[in-house]
């Protein structure tokens, strides 16, 4: 089996990689410019030099028919695109770009070129907005807060109106957070483990947050990149959540973090009204009873998990 990852760069990427490559693919990666591109995550795992990688950019649809009609994919794993959810209000047009238009090449070359190959698309659980309190499931109705919803949301409906219009095997996880060693410090977990290991050596420094009272959903990226991979094993595409179930906030999540180094969070942290978004989501979880019970995946890390793997990853 062959498998091309576009975005292999990133944490998912990464990941997937790995748990491809040990299920005996062969395995090819894209990034913009992959003759500079260091892949650093891919180094990290200690796989880098087992992934061909191509340069490919996905605003260029001519880019994009050329590295799938050579590679020739069995499966095609679409993570790239603009991921931070903060970034998008101030980049909202290479938000929208890269991830729906993106996508939207991505399933043109497929049916252009009219050959067996099955897509994954990176959805996320960001299109449902605020659940208040309650889980998203499939059927529940998106809402998005952000660009980068937007674009998502986007992206989530040209892949269905392509499986029904053409016969596609295109499939969207919707995706809640989830995290790792690999995650970049823009994002704000990965900023408040490196922070809390950093205070704990002695640093002096203090951690500037925004709003604390966000409820997410958050899990562990390598089981995620299994549930990506499930999906295209299935006879017939279809969507599917893939979340843990539980939310906790962004305080609890800094308290697990100081909390694994006898600190008080509260003693080393500011809530800064800078860093709040223009809109937010509260209350973000998801119910991926679905997946469990269609592709047999089910979590077995939450938050409190998930806050030790990153320290560990970090060496802490």
């Amino acid at each position: 089996m062959r498998a091309l990852i576009c975005g292999v760069s990133g944490q998912d990427g990464a990941y997937l990689a790995r748990h491809l490559l040990g299920r005996g693919y062969e395995v090819y990666g894209t990034s913009r410019d992959a003759e500079v591109r260091s892949f650093g995550n891919l180094a990290r795992l200690g796989i880098a030099d087992q992934v061909a990688t191509r340069s490919m950019a996905s605003n260029d649809f001519r880019s994009v028919l050329q590295v799938l009609s050579r590679v020739d994919p069995d499966e095609i794993y679409s993570l790239a695109g603009q991921s931070s959810v903060g970034l998008s209000f101030e980049q909202p047009v290479e938000t929208l770009e890269s991830i729906s238009l993106g996508t939207l090449k991505l399933l043109e070359a497929m049916r252009f070129l009219g050959k067996p190959m099955r897509l994954y698309s990176a959805g996320s659980g960001e299109c449902f907005g605020d659940t208040g309190g309650a889980r998203a499931t499939e059927d529940t109705p998106f809402r998005p807060r952000s660009p980068y919803a937007v674009a998502k949301a986007t992206a989530h409906w040209l892949v269905a109106n392509y499986r029904e219009a053409y016969g596609l095997h295109a499939s969207t996880g919707i995706l809640f957070n989830h995290e790792s060693p690999l995650r970049s410090r823009r994002f704000v977990t990965s900023k408040i483990v490196a922070a809390a290991c950093a205070i704990a050596g002695g640093s002096g420094e203090r951690l500037a947050l925004g709003n604390v009272e966000i409820h997410r959903d958050w899990g562990w990226a390598p089981e995620y990149v299994e549930a990506m991979w499930l999906m295209l094993q299935q006879p017939s595409a279809a969507d599917y959540v893939i979340a843990t179930g539980q939310a906790h906030s962004l305080g609890s999540f800094a308290d697990a973090a100081f909390r694994h180094f006898g600190l008080d969070w509260r003693e080393h942290v500011d809530s800064s009204p800078a860093l709040f978004r223009p809109t937010d989501i509260d209350y973000s979880c998801g119910d991926a009873s679905k997946a469990g019970h269609a592709l047999g995946w089910r979590p077995s890390w939450a938050m409190p998990q998930v806050v030790q793997g990153m320290i560990a990853g970090l060496g802490a």
